[in-house]
């Protein structure tokens, strides 16, 4: 019973999650963006104590069962190493705790995560880690159903599918997140859950608290039943069991359910300390459903797309983006420090973002951190999606009012490359879309005599990268937006 319920449990957090990640419209997060902030390392960087709280309180009372039904990457490797048993039954066995590497991961995560050295904490948070798999590799596949369903409305005068951009926002986050799948991969089919119980940092940290068995339900041997067969250990992905010494390690033990199931001789139970007698049997099916709906309740408690269209006539080269001096954070981020030190690198924001205008880092400070870009959208005034959905407060809610007030950037007008310039034709792209009306067109003495060129009231500018956008430019803009460190208010 206790393996039905996790299984059902697994299903709907992998689904919701997915989806979201996936950013199949925004009413999935309206009714289920808690699955997001429920993962231990957002909950702890918005200092979400309400989550903080309850995560730490089940690990106390039903061990680590976080690890198998909240966080997604622990659900992965569940099967992974399903498919492995499939492969070679009773394949695992019993192994020490490896302290040194455990705790030293922990230590160096840690020490990242305080110091805000992103390559780390980005590289090794469990919850990112799938997100970035999702992002890079599900969601191009998701975008071409997607794009086929939408020519095959259009052939029969239908329309409820709008066609989509397949690109890649991140050449490394891409390999990373291929590289990432396949190592989890390899590591959960041959050994189960290895990296949930010696890399990360999550898992380390609730082991804390689940390794005191003094409390709430654990996996218990009886043994007067026991005949030693073994199957349990054969059968535990975390290692976690010496069936000869009738011991269960509960820092590893991620109350999966398997061990029981596969005991032929009612000998393990998930129940308090007092283990159960002949004359007083424990309504083992009935504990967990409690635990399951406990855990249930627990969790519950908390494409429209910029196309660039040519009208077949002509090709258009592709933008290129400018080496900005500082990065374009989104607004309600409120400095680049804070939104470095906060950002787990989930990418929900980039997932969810309608205009196409964040991206991953390439910078290796701010590993696979999102930044703003301009090629292929510009930031709407209206749109307040990134600070809606993310998880870890690096970017704060703001409301419509509020984000045309904060000024992110300011637009830099490059002379070299400005069409009216270059070429000797009139523009003014960039003043005509200005949703500020920060930028004006001033007469200029050209080589070719007066012309009408940009000038930027950076009082008035938001950084929002419409005039980036939207200058005819290529491969780069004529005026493009270089980010604030502290973001402006006003």
């Amino acid at each position: 019973m206790l393996r039905k319920i996790r299984i059902s449990l697994q299903v709907v957090t992998m689904t919701l999650v997915t989806l979201l990640l996936l950013g199949i419209g925004f009413r999935v997060h309206l009714w289920a963006g808690w699955v997001a902030k429920i993962q231990f390392l957002p909950a702890l960087m918005a200092l979400n104590f309400g989550v903080l709280a309850m995560v730490i309180i089940a690990a106390l009372l039903f061990g680590r069962i976080y690890c198998s039904v909240i966080c997604p990457l622990g659900i992965m490797q569940d099967f992974f190493s399903w498919l492995g048993g499939k492969a070679k039954k009773n394949h695992f066995s019993y192994a020490k705790e490896n302290k040194v590497l455990r705790y030293g991961f922990l230590g160096v995560f840690a020490l990242a995560l305080i110091i805000g050295f992103a390559p780390v904490t980005t590289l090794f948070e469990p919850y990112s880690a799938y997100s970035r798999i999702v992002n890079s590799l599900f969601k191009p596949l998701y975008d071409m159903l997607n794009n086929w369903l939408a020519s095959m409305d259009a052939a029969n005068d239908r329309y409820n599918f709008t066609e989509v951009q397949i690109w890649t926002r991140s050449v490394t986050t891409f390999v990373v997140a291929i590289l990432t799948l396949l190592i989890l991969a390899f590591l959960a089919w041959r050994k189960g859950r290895i990296y949930c119980n010696t890399i990360c940092p999550v898992g380390t940290t609730l082991s804390f608290i689940s390794r005191i068995p003094g409390f709430g339900f654990r996996v218990r041997f009886n043994k007067d039943k026991c005949k030693n067969c073994g199957m349990c250990e054969k059968n535990c992905k975390a290692q976690a069991i010496d069936f000869k010494n009738g011991t269960v390690d509960y820092s590893r033990c991620v109350v999966c359910g398997d061990c029981l199931d596969k005991c032929k001789f009612d000998a393990l139970h998930y129940t308090t300390k007092k283990a159960p007698s002949e004359s007083k049997p424990v309504d083992t099916e009935r504990r967990a459903f409690l635990v399951g709906a406990a855990v249930a309740g627990t969790t519950a408690a908390f494409a429209q797309t910029q196309m660039k269209v040519d009208g077949g006539l002509a090709a258009i080269e592709d933008k290129k983006a400018p080496k900005r001096q500082t990065p374009v954070t989104p607004p309600g981020s409120v400095s680049a420090r804070h939104f470095e030190k906060h950002c787990t690198a989930c990418q929900l924001c980039v997932s969810s973002c309608p205009n196409n205008v964040l991206r991953p880092s390439t910078d290796f400070m701010k590993l696979m951190q999102p930044v703003m870009s301009f090629e292929r959208g510009y930031c709407r005034p209206e749109c307040t999606r990134c600070s809606e959905v993310c998880p870890a407060g690096a970017i704060k809610p703001i409301s419509r009012e509020e984000k045309t007030t904060i000024h992110v950037g300011h637009a830099v007008w490059i002379k070299e490359n400005c069409v009216v310039l270059r070429d000797g034709v009139s523009c003014g792209n960039c003043a005509r879309h200005c949703p500020t009306e920060a930028i004006l067109m001033i007469d200029y003495e050209g080589p070719n005599g007066t012309v009408q060129v940009p000038a930027v009231d950076e009082n008035k500018c938001i950084g929002c990268g419409a005039c980036e956008h939207l200058c005819p430019a290529r491969p780069f803009s004529a005026i493009y937006v270089e980010g604030n460190e502290m973001h402006q208010i006003g």
